[in-house]
């Protein structure tokens, strides 16, 4: 991310600034203290201003814990639309670095909504719309990955109906990979993206009315409900290095070579202890001997996690658009039986998928319980029944 700016500021940090002669209310919101990256806002009112604390929500995830271990396909496809894009969220999975959840909400939310207790990554399955945030107004369409520092004030405003979203949270940072960037922090040449696929607010829209405003924070594994007599979105100028930003999909850059890449060609984020991949269409491996499809390979410290977007995924078989494929440490996993053969030769994929990829083991919900197909686990016996056996499902 680099420097943007948006709006009026003054010529100096910590100096007097005033609109309409009042003195604006001057707040830094950094990482790591005073050590990492911050933006500068300029508020109308103090942020600090409340009119009512409200109650305290916790939020628990109920941990399903099946009785065998194997590979597992959560068939996503048909959850119910519920909800707004904050209380509509359903937790599928979570560890200390990670959580993340589905949402097909059916409302808007007319609350604001800030997460005080992590930076969250939401891929726009299906949809597109504005995101109002502190920061201004942040166009969203299909397939983005919208970025979203902790601590940002934000709503959503659809464009249309149908929205699905699959929502990241973790409690350190969404970055670009390290080795895309110089020791400036530059994208560099080889990057699979560039700066300019990163796309910043647009618009800063300053609000001045008062009013009866409900804002949502959350924190200590909850959310804490405020009432404001002021709107939340009133800031008149800020600059820094701290904003949400969107990152299409399609703007990825997949690397092909003579033979088959590894998964982590496709990286495209990383937080602590995890990363992001996205499996986009590409041209595929072009020597003549060359195996097209992902080699077998043993999750020995960690844990991976595809969501099927589009396309079909030459390495699996009976997968759906919105499925989930988790396979978990200790296991070796690759392509279906009959798939490696029916690939040689073929010279590209139309495949669109998000990977997620943890070192710590990821501990499943109840609601991914509900979605989950118990034959998968068998699914790598060839021309062999598929016993369903209910020790596998818990």
């Amino acid at each position: 991310v680099r420097y943007h700016r948006l709006g009026d500021l003054p010529r100096k940090r910590h100096t007097q600034f005033r609109t309409n002669g009042r003195l604006l209310v001057e707040e830094v919101m950094g990482l790591e203290g005073f050590s990492g990256n911050e933006s500068i806002l300029y508020h109308h009112t103090s942020p600090c201003r409340i009119l009512e604390a409200g109650e305290f929500e916790p939020i628990t995830h109920e941990e399903w814990v099946p009785d065998a271990h194997v590979h597992r396909h959560l068939e996503t496809g048909g959850i119910r639309a519920e909800g707004d894009p904050i209380t509509g969220r359903r937790c599928l999975m979570w560890n200390k670095d990670l959580e993340v959840s589905l949402c097909r909400p059916t409302d808007e939310n007319e609350a604001f909504y800030r997460n005080g207790e992590g930076d969250e990554l939401i891929f726009v399955h299906e949809g597109s719309g504005e995101l109002e945030t502190v920061f201004g107004t942040l166009p969203y369409r299909q397939h983005d990955y919208i970025v979203i520092p902790r601590g940002t004030t934000y709503r959503f405003r659809f464009e249309g109906d149908d929205q699905l979203l699959l929502v990241l949270q973790t409690p350190g940072e969404f970055e670009t990979p390290n080795r895309y960037r110089n020791r400036y922090g530059q994208l560099l040449e080889h990057a699979p993206f560039s700066h300019r696929d990163l796309h910043q607010p647009v618009e800063l829209v300053t609000h001045r009315e008062s009013g009866d405003f409900e804002l949502i924070l959350r924190v200590r594994a909850g959310l804490q409900h405020y009432r404001l007599d002021y709107h939340p979105l009133d800031v008149v100028g800020w600059d820094g290095y701290v904003y949400p930003y969107t990152f299409n999909i399609h703007d990825f850059e997949p690397r092909t070579g003579r033979i088959h890449l590894p998964p982590p060609t496709h990286q495209t984020f990383q937080g602590p202890n995890f990363v992001v991949c996205s499996f986009c269409p590409r041209e595929l491996d072009y020597d003549p001997e060359a195996v097209p499809l992902p080699y077998h390979h043993s999750n020995l410290q960690s844990e991976e996690m595809i969501y099927y977007v589009s396309g079909e995924f030459g390495s699996r078989k009976g997968i759906e658009v919105g499925s989930v494929t988790v396979h978990p440490s200790g296991l070796p996993h690759g392509p279906q039986p009959g798939l490696v053969e029916k690939a040689l030769g073929a010279r590209r994929t139309e495949e669109l998928a998000v990977m997620w990829d943890t070192f710590a083991p990821m501990k499943l919900t109840s609601f991914a319980r509900e979605l989950d197909d118990p034959s998968y686990a068998y699914s790598w016996r060839e021309g062999a029944p598929s016993p369903v056996a209910q020790s596998t499902t818990g």
